[in-house]
């Protein structure tokens, strides 16, 4: 029979894994930062009134498409990873990229903007690092960013 130590305990988990899993019983550390459905553009006509209604905001391996006062809601986010970027493995990487980057600014968002973030080739090559600081430039060039909100590192 194997021991305690092995198995993580009585209940067969390992109790510090259980523990950082539940937030609200850690003492002093951030709240966890999501990314939920609601805050996602998905429909088509979505991403079409983003197209015709909002901005775009160029850079080197993403656009940015901007609509200011979509909704009184928070910020929403669609991301779009075509077959120029690559495979389907690449296109999938790119996109986990860029939706964590969004995930960690999203609270300092303004509210109501509606994102539409299209992935050029050369995001392919790109590091997260790489990614993360075009779409900071592009945020601050599209002033979709709130003053009073600090950076949130993830």
């Amino acid at each position: 029979m194997p021991d305690d130590a092995t198995t993580g305990g009585p209940e067969g988990r390992n109790p510090r894994q259980a523990e950082e899993r539940n937030p609200r019983q850690s003492g002093g550390r951030k709240p966890r930062l999501r990314f939920p459905k609601a805050a996602r553009l998905i429909r088509t006509a979505e991403f079409a009134r983003v197209r015709t209604e909002g901005r775009p905001v160029h850079g080197k391996m993403i656009t940015l498409g901007v609509l200011k006062g979509a909704s009184d809601a928070d910020g929403r986010v669609g991301i779009v990873t075509s077959k120029r970027v690559g495979g389907a493995v690449v296109r999938n990487l790119v996109r986990r990229r860029l939706r964590e980057v969004f995930r960690a600014m999203r609270p300092r968002l303004i509210p109501g903007v509606w994102l539409v973030v299209v992935a050029k080739s050369s995001a392919a090559k790109a590091t997260f690092a790489m990614l993360a600081e075009e779409c900071s430039q592009l945020a601050q060039r599209g002033r979709i960013l709130r003053a009073d909100v600090k950076d949130v590192a993830p």
